[in-house]
């Protein structure tokens, strides 16, 4: 079976309180959109000579780190625990989005892994029971379960649907080859309350979000990488009405009332530019 995980985008974040536990509570605006991985699971045969119950294949884009910490791995594991029944798996990953961008990819595999494994071996999960599990996977996950726009709080993973659409608009997003690990981006933020929720600004006109909708991880990451600061400021040049890091990674978005071709501007990075 196969399953297509979608990114997202952070439509505003704001990093308001460091918690006791060291993370930090944040509020935001996910929304996701049409950037897909690919994910397909077949059985492994009884005599294949495996230590785990399922490995994984990634492709297309290298991801580093041992397999077995792969998101998409540790669903499967997260769910055997509680359906020992499941059988033992080959996971193959093709990745389309990409990653260390804030685009969440990573959380979305999971996910997907979690829904494709209820829906293949009907293991009568609901949407909730989904939710709680992903949650446990990682605080952007849980978004991902319901795959529509939402309200974040706490460390992302308290979510409120709200009824936001972007449909007719043009998204443009530019991933240079600048990684920003999230544990980085965290280490130089400084907590604080905005003074306007984003989930009030984005029912507004997008025309105000430019003066508006903060993302307060472009502080510190555009002093670090300052050329993320001038792609951000290409894509209001090139006419974007709002552009922004999502996330607290390296893609930077902007939403166009046309296409716009953007290899001229960018060449040698990832680069798209969908309608929504």
């Amino acid at each position: 079976m196969m399953i297509f995980p979608i990114a997202k985008v952070n439509l505003g974040l704001n990093v308001v309180e460091r918690r006791p536990d060291g993370y930090h509570n944040l509020q935001t605006v996910f929304y996701p959109v049409p950037i897909k991985d690919a994910l397909e699971v077949f059985p492994m045969a009884e005599d294949f000579p495996s230590v785990v119950d399922c490995d994984i294949k990634v492709t297309n884009i290298h991801v580093e780190g041992d397999e077995q910490r792969n998101l998409v791995v540790r669903a499967y594991n997260l769910l055997k625990h509680d359906f020992p029944s499941l059988p033992r798996l080959h996971a193959h990953l093709y990745k389309g989005i990409p990653t260390q961008a804030g685009m969440g990819g990573g959380s979305s595999d999971a996910s997907a892994m979690l829904l494709l494994l209820n829906e293949q071996f009907q293991l009568g999960l609901t949407p909730q029971q989904l939710i709680d599990y992903a949650a446990q996977l990682g605080a952007d996950c849980p978004i991902f379960i319901m795959n529509r726009p939402a309200y974040a709080e706490g460390i992302g993973e308290r979510l409120t649907s709200i009824d936001l659409d972007l449909k007719g608009w043009y998204m443009a997003v530019v991933r240079p080859d600048i990684p920003v690990p999230t544990k980085e981006a965290f280490a130089h933020i400084t907590p604080q309350m905005p003074k306007k929720c984003c989930k009030e600004i984005v029912m507004q006109p997008i025309e105000t979000w430019r003066e508006e909708l903060v993302n307060d991880f472009e502080t510190s990451v555009f002093t670090a990488h300052p050329e993320l600061a001038i792609i951000k400021e290409q894509l209001y040049q090139l006419g974007a009405t709002y552009a922004a890091m999502s996330g607290s990674g390296s893609a930077l978005f902007g939403l166009f009332r046309e296409h716009i071709d953007l290899n001229e501007y960018f060449p040698d990075m990832f680069t798209t530019c969908m309608k929504l």
